[in-house]
């Protein structure tokens, strides 16, 4: 963990709590994407009014407030709802993280509706300047994503979209690449054929739609067949 921790301030009934944080691992823990345990987040296992001046929230005001004295509950509450107290660096470091997630998150989950193809990161990027839109690191990843994706299209053609594929894989990969086909997007039907082989429909965000056929292809050593059957 870094040792350049931030504050994570909540407050209510005129309550302040203060925790210190990892920078590189708030924003995670936030988007929920994967399990962080909250010990590789916040340093210590305290509850402070004042976190600068070392001096610690009372137990009464913590239950008072939050309703419980399980820690790592108040520590949940705090991390999920509070304001990220920042330096100007950190500030700006932070806002970078955020963006890089937020281009990562469009280009996975758009295509261009004239093409059918994926927006490159770079272009998003580039369109994001030039419509100026601003980051906010206490906001969602997917809720910034789709605001920013309206914002963008008045400048590229860009939108959000699902693809569905047909993947059909032979009997001789059909057992050992179904269940790694299937955990790659939302399985709509899967059919086992009389030759053995096995049919999947898949919907993944439109933006994978490469990656994944060269994943499937790779499983089954070339020999699969994918049909994309709609993009919308």
């Amino acid at each position: 963990m870094s040792h350049e921790y931030i504050i994570v301030r909540f407050e209510k009934d005129g309550k302040k709590f203060e925790i210190l944080a990892d920078p590189d691992k708030v924003l995670e823990y936030r988007e929920g994407k994967k399990i962080i345990p909250i010990s590789e987040v916040v340093h210590g296992d305290f509850i402070y009014k004042d976190a600068r001046k070392g001096l610690k929230a009372s137990p009464a005001d913590i239950e008072k407030v939050f309703g419980t004295q399980d820690i790592s509950r108040v520590m949940h509450e705090i991390l999920m709802k509070g304001e990220i107290q920042l330096t100007t660096e950190q500030r700006r470091k932070m806002i970078e993280a955020k963006k890089r997630m937020v281009i990562t998150y469009i280009a996975r989950n758009s295509i261009d509706p004239v093409t059918k193809k994926p927006v490159p990161p770079a272009r998003i990027e580039a369109a994001m300047e030039q419509a100026r839109v601003s980051i906010d690191i206490n906001k969602g990843v997917e809720e910034q994503a789709v605001e920013i994706v309206k914002a963008i299209s008045k400048i590229i053609p860009i939108k959000m979209a699902i693809a569905v594929l047909r993947i059909r894989i032979p009997r001789e990969y059909a057992s050992r690449a179904h269940s790694q086909v299937v955990k790659m997007g939302e399985v709509r039907r899967s059919s086992w054929l009389s030759d053995g082989s096995v049919e999947i429909e898949l919907a993944i965000p439109a933006g994978l739609q490469a990656e994944i056929v060269e994943k499937v292809s790779k499983l089954t050593h070339g020999s699969v067949q994918v049909e994309v059957l709609e993009v919308k």
